[in-house]
């Protein structure tokens, strides 16, 4: 395993549950993909950026206020 790799699984283990089975999700499903194929994302995630894309070409963008208060806010 890649130095890289091993850091960003020790900084897994330190997040909640529910963000580590996320984060297993993800890699389950990269792994699962071989060399040949492609990384197929999930519907409901590429229908969340499609639309924080339609979201900025409207310019609707989060107040510097919005963002700092999700960012203090504490992980479940």
């Amino acid at each position: 395993m890649i130095k890289v790799l091993e850091d960003a699984v020790e900084k897994i283990k330190e997040l909640p549950e529910d963000r580590q089975a996320y984060a297993a999700e993800v890699l389950q499903q990269i792994a699962a993909a071989s060399g040949s194929e492609r990384f197929v994302i999930p519907n409901e995630h590429r229908a969340a950026v499609l639309e924080g894309l339609d979201q900025a070409r409207r310019g609707e963008f989060a107040s510097d206020e919005q963002v700092d208060a999700i960012l203090r806010r504490p992980w479940r």
